[in-house]
């Protein structure tokens, strides 16, 4: 071990598993040995960890088939982190200097396998865009609903970390028309002003059908549905013929007080989607592993030549991430929520 690195390292825990969303009386911060890495390992300080609405479901009770593991009371969480390797033990390709990216955040310290780790490289201007959630939105309007020249686009949750990419992808990608939705009307302000969505419905307002229909009087010609519930069954009542549906989260039945956070129920007229010609599909980065370079690269690109901007909340120190899942439950913050970590 290095003889500059501290002794301890805090830990983010699940104390006890809540009845229904996760706050911070629920986790605790605790520290813990810093371990030392072993052959093929590295230890990772890490720098920047992703505050992400999947916490929920992995701490609830409705876990099972996910393709990660539960969170149970006394674990540390986990989830994507930036950081630097800063001890390595034998037969690894990493060493100390070297910046990655792996899923045991929620922590100071990390001991990681090196092969669970990516090297950055360059591709991104800056580190904390690697932990942006642009590769879903990217892959669901390549692969499932392959946006073309003129169609109207219409994103669900377009003031998170997922939407606030995908309205801008859609654009670049040649969509005539990007509609949005968010629950404020603050956002929605900020989702025309800013990031060139053309119109924004707002649920609860007024009826969700009205509102889509007055944004989008010939219909829908793609869905990209991060939300689901009746904002789903809204898009499918505006769907043009031969409209491209693609779902990338279900976060009204996810972040419901009332559910268990793996279960998401939705009222579809499937009378539509067959008269309609309407496809629906669910998007999943394991079934397009080349997505996420060709996202990387793309972002890369679209950033330095300012054709996009990265919408993001960075939540400075170890003591504030678990007030920040609540204020992402709470629908608080615009874009993507990182938590940044000083230097020890």
């Amino acid at each position: 071990m290095a003889a500059d690195l501290p002794s301890t390292s805090r830990d983010i825990l699940l104390a006890d598993t809540p009845g229904g969303l996760p706050g911070p009386e629920h986790l605790t911060i605790t520290p813990r040995p810093v371990p030392h890495p072993g052959p093929g390992q590295v230890l990772v300080r890490n720098q920047y960890f992703l505050v992400f609405p999947g916490l929920r479901t992995l701490i609830g009770d409705e876990a099972d088939g996910m393709p990660l593991p539960r969170i149970h009371p006394g674990d540390a969480l986990y989830g994507p982190a930036v950081g630097e390797v800063v001890a390595a033990g034998p037969g690894g390709p990493l060493r100390p200097g070297d910046t990655v990216t792996h899923l045991l955040g929620w922590r100071e310290y990390a001991l990681v396998a090196a092969t669970d780790c990516t090297p950055l490289g360059d591709l991104l201007p800056d580190p904390v865009a690697h932990l942006s959630s642009g590769s879903a939105a990217y892959g669901a309007l390549t692969r499932l609903t392959e946006v073309r020249p003129g169609d109207t686009v219409f994103v669900t949750g377009a003031a998170g970390a997922v939407g606030t990419l995908a309205g801008q992808i859609a654009r670049l990608l040649g969509a005539g028309r990007v509609i949005g939705s968010t629950r404020s009307p603050a956002k929605a302000e900020r989702l025309r002003a800013e990031l060139g969505y053309d119109a924004v419905v707002v649920p609860g307002a007024r009826p969700l059908d009205q509102q889509l229909a007055a944004a989008a009087p010939d219909g829908i010609d793609v869905l990209l549905d991060s939300v689901g519930g009746e904002q789903l069954t809204a898009a499918v009542r505006t769907a043009r013929r031969g409209a491209r549906f693609a779902l990338v989260g279900a976060l009204s039945g996810q972040l419901s007080p009332s559910r268990g956070g793996g279960s998401s129920p939705a009222e579809i007229d499937t009378f539509r989607l067959v008269g309609q010609g309407v496809s629906l599909h669910g998007y999943s980065g394991q079934d397009h592993p080349g997505v996420g370079a060709e996202w990387t690269k793309r972002f890369g690109g679209w950033l330095r030549s300012a054709e996009i901007t990265f919408p993001h909340a960075r939540i400075p120190g170890m003591d504030r991430a678990p007030r920040a899942l609540q204020e992402l439950f709470e629908g608080r913050h615009f874009g993507t929520v990182v938590v940044e970590l000083p230097p020890r």
